[in-house]
């Protein structure tokens, strides 16, 4: 994973709900991945208010724009909680314990830990899960895009035969 650290890092930020301090954090944003570029001018252009309103619409009252990765694999049945499960312990064989308020397959939080540990497993596994989303995002016509653009450009290609 050479370099990506910084980007994944950056787009786990630009992936949660833009609080306050996503504001502050903007200016260091935009310079440490210009990858997300696309996304960081688009929000340094918009008003908070407005900002938090289109997070909130594009993310939280879709499932279409799922940032849980086991959604897009296990969709609401009962194989999602073993699928959660494979997420925790993958945090703990890397030392880590996943506190929070989401769920282990929250895309933040994996991209952190794809940051802090370079294990790519996670991502390059659901590719196809971010590659949904990213055409998605794109079809809705959200600057969130740009950011599932820069990630998946690090990846290698889904499988063959994976499902859309």
């Amino acid at each position: 994973m050479p370099g990506f650290e910084v980007l994944y890092q950056a787009a786990a930020l630009c992936l949660t709900y833009p609080d306050d301090d996503f504001r502050a954090r903007l200016p260091l944003l935009r310079e440490a991945a210009p990858q997300l570029r696309g996304f960081t001018d688009h929000a340094a252009a918009t008003g908070q208010g407005e900002l938090q309103a289109h997070y909130v619409e594009v993310f939280d009252f879709r499932n279409r724009h799922s940032l849980y990765l086991s959604w897009w694999t296990d969709g609401d049945t009962r194989n999602r909680g073993m699928s959660l499960v494979r997420f925790k312990e993958l945090y703990r064989a890397h030392g880590l314990e996943f506190t929070g308020e989401e769920l282990p397959d929250f895309l933040p939080a994996v991209l952190e830990f794809v940051s802090r540990t370079g294990d790519m497993g996670m991502l390059s596994e659901h590719r196809d899960a971010l590659d949904q989303l990213r055409a998605r995002l794109t079809a809705f016509g959200t600057p969130y895009a740009c950011v599932l653009d820069a990630v998946c450009a690090t990846l290698p290609p889904a499988p063959t035969g994976a499902r859309r």
